[in-house]
């Protein structure tokens, strides 16, 4: 499942998605990226808990999606807030692997996934 993930992640941050910006400036999957963001913050924190040794591949997916999106000033910001709330929320509750926390990373595997297709699928050329 990670290397699926992985595998959408890169079809978006190739994809040449075009921001089509909506009233106020925001292009209108600015939440899913949000949200995709935190959901790799997570998976930073937990698969390396739960053993994973992936070492740095989700900060570099999170890298990855960043510079696809070539994001500026607040918009970055956001991006990077997002996925520094997704590691610190579960760094304050986990401090070993638990099955909760197995359950949490097949989550969010899912819907980053889910994330990852949807964005592709709407708005990638």
């Amino acid at each position: 499942m990670p290397r699926l993930f992985a595998i959408l992640l890169l079809i978006l941050s190739a994809a040449p998605v075009h921001a089509q910006a909506t009233q106020g400036g925001r292009a209108p999957y600015e939440s899913d990226l949000q949200r995709l963001s935190e959901i790799l913050g997570a998976l930073h924190y937990l698969r390396d808990l739960c053993g994973a040794r992936e070492g740095q591949t989700w900060r570099n997916e999170m890298q990855a999606l960043i510079d696809a999106e070539a994001p500026s000033g607040e918009r970055r910001e956001r991006l990077v807030a997002a996925f520094n709330r997704g590691y610190r929320g579960f760094q304050q509750t986990y401090r070993t692997c638990t099955p909760a926390a197995d359950y949490a990373i097949r989550r969010y595997l899912e819907e980053g996934s889910k994330i990852a297709r949807d964005i592709t699928a709407r708005y990638a050329n």
